[in-house]
């Protein structure tokens, strides 16, 4: 099959979420199909430094990615009923690449990486509109403002956030409808991301393919560890992530700390958001901004921390430090789109005093982390490696053919 993929960022270096998932949807599809990308370039990604993309793919095209002002954003607000997110990476210039790939060249499948991609739906419609149209839904967009809603409600500081997604939440479970409706397929993250999609439309077609994770670059990790205490991993000015951060740091670490003096815990992911440097200054924290690889952090980490209350999907980092044999503490969100147990393959928690009390327990057992871990690790390789969940997808291809061809 030829397949083209239209991502929101050049699929490497392959640092957050989405850029690994889509990293390793292309390597594992490149094996038996010829994949082209269409794709945005962010400021601090080197043109010149496509990694392996160049012989992993047929081709990859990259625009610079558009870049909005506030007075634009806040037009875009007032003027129209589009969420927030669908202009985020409007390019005429990527939909003119657009327009002369789709006149040129053949395609069997194209499928949108994340809601940003969606706007450009209407011009596959009118220029090849048979073609077998998948949209990979990275969020449940709508149920992430709802919940981000509802707890920066409980904060009056926040309530002006709570304003915006309170609109966004309403915009999007309109758009994101529209959006399955008018493709042929949808992929889901998790069976919670299936239901919340299903309940905009519930006849809409819907696969489960959860995110996974490279079993042998995790497991095989040989590098030297960077200790620390704790360890929090991911995007850090992605909303939830900045959320799970400052509740953590705020109200369970002094806990801890109070019982532990002088436990570390790091913070490790690109773009630190403004609103964390109130954590610049508390002892043990280490805020790290971007690292070339995370796998030195998770190695050296006695504890890995998942203390989300905002998202949806499953999360690539408890995968990575499960992979790992790492101990985890989670809250029960931050848990959610997997099929796990409190104290089985991690532990959950979503008070400040008891996920303290976890931690504690945790950091005092070398015995129950490692038998966290093992089970985490078990699971992990049992469920969640690329070379079983791409088989998934391309199932979902075929019968899209099929059913194109009838």
């Amino acid at each position: 099959m030829r397949i083209l993929l239209l991502t929101p960022q050049r699929p490497y270096p392959p640092h957050q979420g989405t850029t690994l998932r889509n990293y390793n949807l292309i390597k594992e599809l490149s094996k038996r199909h010829n994949v082209c990308v269409l794709t945005f370039l962010e400021p601090d990604q080197d043109p010149q430094e496509p990694g392996p993309l160049v012989d992993l793919c047929e081709w990859i095209e990259a625009v610079p990615a558009p870049q909005r002002s506030n007075r634009q954003r806040l037009r875009q607000l007032i003027t129209t009923r589009r969420p927030d997110m669908s202009w985020r990476l409007w390019s005429p210039e990527l939909n003119e690449r657009l327009v002369a790939r789709l006149q040129d060249e053949p395609f069997d499948i194209v499928e949108i990486e994340g809601i940003e991609m969606a706007p450009y739906l209407p011009t596959i419609e009118a220029i090849r509109p048979k073609l077998f149209v998948i949209y990979d839904a990275h969020n449940a967009e709508w149920i992430l403002q709802k919940r981000a809603c509802l707890t920066d409600l409980k904060n009056p500081a926040r309530w002006p956030a709570a304003i915006y997604s309170w609109i966004q939440w309403h915009r999007l479970r309109r758009y994101e409808g529209t959006l399955m409706s008018r493709v042929d397929h949808t992929i889901a993250m998790s069976a919670q991301d299936k239901v919340a999609l299903r309940d905009l439309m519930f006849d809409a077609p819907i696969s489960v393919i959860p995110n996974g994770v490279d079993l042998k670059a995790y497991h095989h990790f040989s590098g030297l560890p960077i200790y620390h205490d704790l360890l929090f991993t991911g995007k850090m000015d992605f909303r939830p992530n900045v959320d799970a951060v400052l509740w953590f740091g705020l109200e369970v670490l002094p806990l801890i700390q109070a019982q532990r003096p002088g436990t570390t815990f790091a913070v490790v992911g690109q773009r630190p958001h403004p609103r964390l440097d109130v954590l610049r200054d508390k002892p043990g924290i280490t805020i790290t901004g971007y690292v070339n690889d995370v796998r030195p952090y998770i190695a050296g980490t006695t504890v890995y921390v998942a203390p989300l209350r905002v998202g949806g999907g499953t999360r690539l980092k408890l995968l990575e430090a499960m992979t790992m044999g790492k101990a985890i503490i989670s809250t029960a969100l931050g848990a959610e789109g997997f099929p796990v147990g409190d104290g089985q393959e991690l532990m959950l928690a979503d008070e400040p005093d008891i996920f303290a009390e976890k931690v504690i327990e945790l950091l005092s057992n070398p015995g129950r982390r490692r038998e966290l871990g093992d089970k985490g690790q078990a699971f992990a390789y049992a469920n969640y490696g690329w070379d079983k969940l791409v088989p998934q997808l391309e199932k979902v291809y075929e019968a899209g053919l099929l059913q194109n061809n009838q």
